[in-house]
């Protein structure tokens, strides 16, 4: 990577926080970089998987198997996903530690930080063992002030209008 590496956020109640962080790995890719992303709350297929799986140096990375909604889930099912979290974030630090790629995205993150899967302090410390070349972004709703004054950019994702209030459910290709 040419230059030093910094932190993004895409946060917010509006739709689009992981089409950007992908958009933002394509385009590294499309430069050589080497790109991992690995994915928290996540369990169903999508649009994007499929084609990044054709892109050789942007990889995809998911531990959850646990499907449902966290807050659906019975005690059992959150054990599973808080265990499955903790290898992911295992993983992320030693992707850091390692410097396995030149950009880090954490896909939903703060989701499932939002969701008490891990507590602020493991969050920083995170952020904190980020090697200086490396690109990190982080998506998903509320972050917290936090993090928000230790990342370098922050983008607000705030709903206006959505398909979702018309009774419109999502749509293959388009939210999946």
């Amino acid at each position: 990577m040419e230059a030093r590496g910094l932190i993004q956020i895409y946060t917010g109640e509006g739709k689009g926080k992981t089409t950007a962080a992908v958009g933002q790995g394509i385009r590294a890719c499309g430069r050589g970089f080497r790109v991992i992303m690995i994915q928290f709350l996540k369990t169903s297929d999508s649009g994007e998987l499929e084609i990044l799986k054709k892109i050789d140096c942007f990889d995809v990375c998911r531990f959850q198997t646990q499907e449902g909604f966290y807050w659906k889930l019975d005690k059992a099912g959150k054990q599973k996903v808080e265990a499955e979290t903790k290898k992911a974030l295992e993983f992320a630090e030693k992707i850091m530690s390692e410097n396995l790629c030149d950009m880090l995205i954490l896909d939903e993150i703060l989701g499932a930080f939002s969701k008490g899967l891990f507590d602020l302090e493991r969050l920083l410390n995170l952020m904190g063992k980020k090697p200086d070349s490396m690109e990190l972004i982080m998506t998903g709703r509320g972050a917290p002030k936090e993090l928000i004054e230790k990342a370098d950019l922050v983008t607000q994702m705030q709903k206006v209008k959505h398909p979702l209030d018309m009774g419109i459910g999502a749509r293959r290709g388009i939210e999946y």
